[in-house]
């Protein structure tokens, strides 16, 4: 397998398309992948920025399964047809969902490859969708990246980029374990750079997207706009920040986070989802337990509030965590 991150050629898409050649490129590569999900061929989903556009009419309904409106069926169905040798992609539209499928998801999926001894593999890719920003509520925006990754046994993706999103689709589908791959649907119609030639991006690799040597900003998703906008505005009066975008939460690349904290000596980590139990935790006490001496004030978390998620234009623009609260933060500690 070669995995490359240096590219010449590009193309510019939105992380909906890069996804959608993603799901292509797997397909016609190996046999055994095949797509299930609510409105996956047909409906809701037809829309050439949304990730799986065409792709009913161009491999059939025996690979493209629109299912009942049922995510537990859904990810019962990826656990059973992982079980005997598919590698099923299944998406269960939106991240609240995951609690109607958890049940199959983190009790049968996440531990059956442990309990074999790893003697078996099941291979499966979960796909959602996360994020607030399009007036969807509660129901709809909830961000659980944190709950999916305390569940040993799931490797937990979270795209920024639409190269990210196609490298890192690739690899979760030929992984030998289950893989919850989260993509932020404000992401879908914002265009990027994505290379042309195959690649593939590591699971479990961290990427700094931007050097800086006064402080870290490690984040994830959506997100990383608003770090690397808020960089360039600090860079204008002298503060150069840096930016890691960790890509994957589970497994999670602690020495790119480690590095770069004793490089800078402080650190901010930003997330949309909620703060209490959020993600942030979990990369705060790494950094105090690992690398307390190296930093030079006390870290800081800037993330979303401990409410549900408004459906409100203006109430759901309090929510999402912006470039003004991301600067104050760390102003805070320069």
């Amino acid at each position: 397998m070669i995995i490359r991150e240096d590219h010449n050629a590009m193309q510019q898409l939105g992380m909906g398309q890069a996804v959608n050649q993603a799901l292509r490129e797997e397909m016609i590569r190996d046999a055994s992948v095949f797509i299930a999900g609510e409105g996956v061929g047909v409906g809701i989903m037809n829309n050439p920025m949304l990730p799986t556009f065409g792709l009913l009419r161009d491999f059939g309904p025996d690979r493209i399964k629109d299912t009942p409106v049922s995510e537990a069926a859904i990810a019962g169905l990826a656990v059973g047809a992982a079980a005997v040798g598919l590698r099923p992609v299944v998406e269960i539209m939106y991240n609240p969902f995951f609690t109607l499928a958890s049940d199959m998801i983190v009790n049968h999926a996440a531990k059956l490859r442990y309990l074999s001894g790893g003697k078996t593999s099941f291979p499966l890719v979960v796909r959602m969708k996360s994020g607030a920003g399009f007036g969807a509520g509660c129901q709809h925006s909830h961000n659980l990246e944190a709950w999916v990754a305390h569940c040993p046994g799931l490797k937990v993706v979270m795209p920024s980029t639409p190269a990210d999103a196609k490298g890192l689709l690739k690899s979760a589908i030929r992984d030998e374990n289950p893989v919850i791959f989260i993509e932020n649907m404000m992401l879908y119609f914002q265009p990027g750079p994505v290379p042309d030639e195959e690649y593939l991006i590591p699971i479990g690799k961290a990427d700094v997207k931007r050097q800086g040597r006064d402080v870290t900003v490690v984040t994830w998703s959506k997100m990383l706009g608003v770090a690397l906008n808020v960089a360039t505005q600090l860079s204008q009066e002298g503060v150069e920040v840096e930016v890691v975008d960790l890509r994957t939460l589970t497994p999670l690349d602690k020495e790119t986070i480690l590095n770069s904290v004793r490089k800078t000596g402080r650190l901010v980590v930003l997330h949309e989802a909620t703060r209490t139990g959020g993600f942030a935790g979990e990369i705060s006490a790494i950094v105090m337990e690992e690398a307390l001496s190296d930093l030079k004030s006390p870290l800081r978390r800037v993330t979303g509030p401990d409410i549900p998620v408004p459906s409100s234009p203006p109430l759901e623009a309090f929510y999402i965590p912006n470039e003004a609260r991301l600067i104050s933060a760390i102003r805070e500690i320069i």
